[in-house]
């Protein structure tokens, strides 16, 4: 197993603990705003991080290079996460969550496409059997009632939402491969790009006074909310953009479907939730499938 396959994983570790936590703080703030607040704090640390570990030094990045990270921030974290929670409002969290498994579908026919990427048949059977666990642990024998015409716009908006995040990792790749360029320089403008669409989103809405107050008001867990964002985008997000940077975008993509696994696993174990016998089938399932795709047997 190489670096790209141990950050992918780790990504997903961290993205579960991290929404464990937030689940733990008591989901005092609404999505937007815990999206933006997440997203907010990882700012704050990777401004510096960057600016230690490579200096003050611009990258000297062609004006492609520059349409891509800002294209790829824009499109990939503004506009996606945006889609997504308004795919939560419509249809719900479980619905939400099958949709969602598109992910790396999306990524390996992006790849494939745009980066010429190819899978062997034996890792067509562990994405397969990966794809299956995963489904099986986040599927649900109810789900909230909506109507036709919401459930159509919600599902439209969910897997436009999983399309542009791919997108927006399967186009920046190259640039993170390029090794001219500091990789946590990229991370950041990268976040900074995204951060801007969801502050011109929120003042064109005119979300942000909403938001201020809501910062304000209510009993919010801030040391727990603030540790949740940092496993959940800041350690997620350097080691999801570091999978992609060391290995194949198929293979940091599949490996990233996991986080639901650690997720169902940390919430059983800290959160007391209850593991049922097919959320365990699941899990045992992607289990073969991840060993099988990266090719340990």
């Amino acid at each position: 197993m190489g670096l790209g396959e141990i950050l992918s994983l780790a990504c997903a570790v961290c993205w579960a603990i991290g929404v464990v936590l937030f689940k733990h703080s008591g989901e005092s703030l609404s999505a937007n705003s815990l999206n933006l607040f997440k997203n907010f704090v990882a700012t704050l640390l990777i401004i510096p991080t960057a600016l230690i570990i490579e200096g003050f030094n611009i990258p000297a990045l062609s004006l492609k290079e520059w349409l891509i990270v800002i294209i790829s921030g824009y499109f990939g974290i503004a506009i996606a996460d945006n889609w997504y929670f308004q795919a939560l409002r419509k249809i719900g969290a479980g619905r939400t969550a099958i949709v969602a498994s598109l992910y790396s579908p999306f990524v390996i026919l992006l790849s494939i496409l745009y980066l010429n990427e190819t899978l062997e048949l034996w890792q067509w059977l562990g994405f397969v059997l990966v794809l299956s666990g995963i489904l099986m642990v986040v599927y649900q024998r109810k789900y909230q009632e909506v109507d036709t015409n919401q459930l159509y716009r919600g599902v439209a908006y969910a897997a436009a939402s999983v399309f542009l995040t791919a997108f927006g990792v399967v186009l920046v790749k190259p640039v993170l491969d390029s090794g001219e360029h500091g990789f946590y320089w990229i991370v950041m403008l990268r976040l900074l790009a995204g951060i801007a669409g969801m502050l011109l989103f929120m003042t064109l809405k005119r979300q942000l006074a909403k938001t201020k107050e809501e910062f304000r008001a209510g009993n919010h867990n801030w040391p727990v909310l603030i540790t949740a964002s940092i496993f959940a985008t800041y350690l997620a997000m350097l080691m999801w953009l570091g999978g992609f940077k060391y290995t194949d975008a198929s293979t940091a993509s599949v490996l990233n479907e996991t986080a639901n696994i650690f997720i169902v696993l940390l919430a059983w174990l800290f959160l007391k939730e209850e593991l049922k016998a097919r959320k365990l089938a699941g899990i045992l399932l992607a289990f073969v499938g991840v060993v099988i795709f990266i090719g340990i047997v």
